[in-house]
């Protein structure tokens, strides 16, 4: 099984990568703040913290399944994520 510190890159490369693409969009398309890339970024921030907040907890029983669900949470948080920047490409 990997580390916790692995896991914990894994959610800040994956939640930096949308934000950074959230950017990129603003970016090239001249939308600098727009609401719908506030919003998701504000979701991928608040996704950052709950999975943080997951992986730091001390009081788990079992721990591997304990973090198998937080890397299923990051999977299915993300891929939300990932589908309303998709969106942002098409408007």
């Amino acid at each position: 099984m990997a580390s916790i510190r692995d896991l914990k890159k894994d959610i800040n490369f994956v939640l930096g990568d949308i934000i950074e693409a959230v950017y990129i969009w603003e970016a090239a398309t001249d939308n600098n703040g727009s609401k719908e890339g506030t919003v998701i970024i504000d979701n991928a921030i608040e996704a950052f913290d709950n999975l943080m907040a997951q992986v730091n907890k001390k009081d788990v029983q079992d721990n591997k399944a304990h973090f198998k669900g937080v890397r299923a949470d990051l999977e299915t948080k993300s891929n939300k994520l990932i589908e309303a920047v998709n969106k942002l490409d098409t408007k």
